[in-house]
């Protein structure tokens, strides 16, 4: 074990990298030399690189449940809420999007993370299985939105829409211009007002 090292520590080191050199820049030996020891070190805190992988996943989803109300507001507010707040993290952290988007949630602190908003949902009436399929549902939700709002903008001279009326209408008042939010909060109104048929 190191001075001053912790697992948080390392994992927080390891976002960092993430975020600087994306997840196929990030390596036990990239990590160890962050912080200052070797690579074998930081084996005390995390037993191989997928463990790594998994932690940082889980470092994303802490990030989300510290800024969510507390378990007793209306369901209603809390999957706003999670979605929302799940949305902000991952646009700080665009480089772990993808990386969130393909590792399971497994780690102690994100099954916790996971308990937590099943308990609202099977609180409000919804049965534990959809309740499940609801926060999968939102987070795939807002994994693809994100990967949208920060993948490659297209680039060159707008197309002629004169043919397509509706087309051009709907750019000519704004839509498609940086209305990424906007989008999002009318999807999940949707989804939220959607998954209200689910409750008993």
């Amino acid at each position: 074990m190191a001075r001053g090292l912790s697992r948080d520590v390392v994992l927080d080191a390891a976002l960092r990298l993430i975020d600087e050199h994306g997840a196929a820049g990030l390596s036990m030996r990239k990590l160890g030399a962050e912080l200052g020891v070797e690579a074998m070190t930081l084996y005390y805190y995390v037993p191989n690189k997928a463990a790594l992988l998994d932690g940082v996943v889980e470092r994303i989803f802490g990030m989300v449940a510290a800024e969510l109300p507390p378990a007793d507001v209306p369901w209603e507010t809390y999957l706003r809420e999670l979605a929302g707040g799940l949305r902000r993290v991952l646009l700080g952290h665009p480089a772990a999007v993808a990386l969130t988007a393909t590792r399971p949630v497994i780690t102690p602190a994100g099954l916790a993370a996971l308990e937590t908003a099943l308990e609202v949902l099977t609180g409000a009436g919804m049965p534990v299985t959809t309740a499940l399929h609801v926060f999968n549902t939102v987070s795939t939700f807002v994994l693809g939105h994100v990967l949208n709002e920060t993948g490659q903008q297209p680039v060159g001279d707008f197309p002629d829409l004169s043919a397509f009326p509706l087309i051009s209408r709907a750019v000519a008042e704004g839509a498609g211009n940086g209305d990424d939010e906007a989008r999002f909060d009318l999807a999940i109104d949707a989804l939220v007002r959607g998954f209200g048929g689910k409750v008993e």
